[in-house]
Parts: structure tokens; C-alpha cells; sequence
């Protein structure tokens, strides 16, 4: 082990033991089942921490880091990037380590390693099926609130939404979609096209150079996990998530919760309107000229919900 990393490894242990968490380390590694994850604080200050939850399967959270900057103003902000992606390490066997109670299990880790003894949660995507995972099967204590961004619960509600917002784009877009789907042939410069149209549109909407260049940096591969768990795109759903349902379970939740979509997201405002009725006591903010990155097309609208939110329940205590 070299003198930098000895000198990290030293740093992030010392912390571990104090639960003055407005101290955290700025970046570092925590040991999670089938390897190391990443993670970086962003602010710092005395309110309660907020871990960030990023989508996926396989995704980063590169793009987060510039876009929380107001809720980091007086309260550190932990974002981490799942076993198989971003910083973190690769997983090389995804049916031992690809599976979401495994993913429960980094949060479990991320905590008892920084000493999280309180914390909001925010999930974007695929992030809320692990923080829904973690609330459920965990019934963590010192969960002050989660946030569900752009909710991801249920794969066949999810393959509906999409298949409903295929339905705006061109009739020619639809057919070579059609098309892909009966040959199973997702590779083709046409379907690519489409997808990147889907995307543009329902995605992320606006052209964000910070976001861009803070992804770009970060390591290529993500371990094949979005194909393996979810498919080869959007609105196909092939992988170990196809049958994964929680909508159901949402009104088990006993805490509080706010929804936030997109005017144009993926997650439906119709959809997380829904999910939104099945939790008693829980808010709900769509916020306009916004796609699934809703947080990056509306990043100052974002920030100002999330802000008033946590004041909200820190004021309740």
C-alpha cells in the first residue's frame, strides 16, 4: 500500500469513530460486499447529511456532484457510486454480486463506515428501488426522510410509462422501435437514433457542461450491470429486474416522503402521482420543462424543493 493510500485508508477509519458528521473526508472508498465503493462529500455544516442514491443499474453519480450545490450549502452531501460503475470497483461475477439486496447492503456499509447516525435519503431512478429496499427489509433507525426522484418501483408500470412517451415521437421513430423489438436487434444506427431522440426528450433535456465534463472524467465500464438487470434499452426490459415490483409495499412507509418528476420524465407525472396516493402524509413536486435528469434540467428549482423539504422536517424535531 502506498503512502497516499495508507494516509486515506487512516483518514477515513479516524472518521468512522466520530459521529460529528459535518467533518466527513471529502472522498475515499468503503468496503461492501464483492469489493470498494466510491464516494465524495460534497458541503459541509452542521444539519443532517443527505446520501444521494443514483440510478441505473450501473450509472454514476458523476452527473449529481455540480448539481446539488444549494443543498450542500450548510449540510454535507455523501454521493457514492455503486459496486460495478463510476470510481468504484468492477464486478466480475454480476449473479453473485448483481442483486438488489446486495445494493441495500452498500447503504448499511456507507453509514456504519462514516458514522451516518441520522440522514435523509435521495433516490433518483433506479436509486429508489434501493432505498425503498433499504427502508422495507433494514426498518433503518435515524432516517429523517427520503426523497424520491424520478421513481423507479415496478418494471411493468415502468415499461407502460415508456411505451406510452414512445407514442409522442415520429411515427417513423415508433416503427424502427417495432422493429428492434420483433428482430431483438438493438444495435442498428436507426434504433440508436431513436433511442437518443427518446432521450433527448425524455431524458435529459438541456445541454449541461458541467454535468457532461464531471462524467466524462470518471473511469469507462460499468461491469454490463444495466444490461444484465434491466435491458438493452429504456423500454426493454430483458434482464433480473423484469418481474421487480414494489408499488405495492409503498404504503408501509411511515415517515416523511417527498416525489419530485419531471414535467417530461420518464417517471411519469401520472405515474408518481400514484405512488405518491399510496403514502399517506407524503408531497409531491412536478417540475416543468423537465425529463427524467431532473435534477440537471432543473437543477436551482431542485435544489430549492429538496432545501425546503429538509427544513420542513428538520423543524418537525
Amino acid at each position: 500500500m502506498n503512502m497516499k493510500l495508507l494516509a486515506l485508508t487512516l483518514l477515513v477509519a479516524a472518521i468512522s469513530a466520530c459521529t460529528d458528521t459535518h467533518h466527513l473526508p471529502d472522498d475515499g472508498f468503503v468496503d461492501v460486499p464483492g469489493g470498494r465503493v466510491a464516494f465524495r462529500v460534497v458541503g459541509e455544516g452542521n444539519l443532517t447529511p443527505v446520501l444521494w442514491i443514483h440510478g441505473g443499474p450501473g450509472g454514476s453519480s458523476c452527473g449529481a456532484v455540480p448539481s446539488v450545490v444549494d443543498i450542500a450549502r450548510n449540510r454535507p452531501v455523501i454521493l457514492y457510486d455503486q459496486l460495478g460503475s463510476g470510481y468504484s470497483d468492477r464486478i466480475i461475477d454480476l449473479e453473485q454480486y448483481a442483486r438488489l439486496p446486495r445494493f441495500v447492503e452498500e447503504i448499511v456499509a456507507i453509514r456504519d463506515e462514516l458514522g451516518l447516525q441520522e440522514l435523509h435519503l435521495v433516490g433518483h431512478s433506479w436509486g429508489n428501488a434501493v432505498a425503498l429496499e433499504y427502508l422495507l427489509t433494514k426498518k433503518p433507525a435515524g432516517i429523517r426522510s427520503v426523497v424520491f426522484a424520478s421513481p423507479f418501483f415496478g418494471t411493468e408500470r415502468w415499461i407502460a410509462d415508456a411505451n406510452q412517451l414512445l407514442e409522442e415521437l415520429p411515427v417513423a421513430a415508433q416503427a424502427v422501435v417495432a422493429a428492434a423489438i420483433e428482430s431483438g436487434d438493438f444495435a442498428s444506427s436507426e434504433f440508436k437514433a431513436v433511442n437518443d431522440l427518446f432521450l433527448e426528450n425524455f431524458g435529459m433535456r438541456t445541454a449541461d457542461e458541467l454535468v457532461r465534463d464531471a462524467c466524462k472524467k470518471k473511469p469507462g465500464g460499468d461491469s454490463g450491470l444495466y444490461e444484465y438487470m434491466w435491458g438493452p434499452t429504456e423500454f426493454v426490459a430483458t434482464g433480473t429486474l423484469i418481474d421487480y415490483n414494489r408499488i405495492d409495499r409503498l404504503p408501509e412507509l411511515d415517515l416523511p416522503v417527498l416525489f419530485v418528476t419531471g414535467q417530461y420524465d420518464e417517471a411519469r407525472p401520472e405515474t408518481v402521482r400514484h405512488f405518491q396516493g399510496l403514502v399517506e402524509g407524503s408531497r409531491l413536486e412536478v417540475l416543468p420543462d423537465a425529463g427524467h435528469a431532473v435534477y440537471v434540467d432543473q437543477q436551482v428549482l431542485f435544489n430549492a424543493t429538496l432545501v425546503d423539504f429538509f427544513a420542513d422536517v428538520e423543524a418537525q424535531h
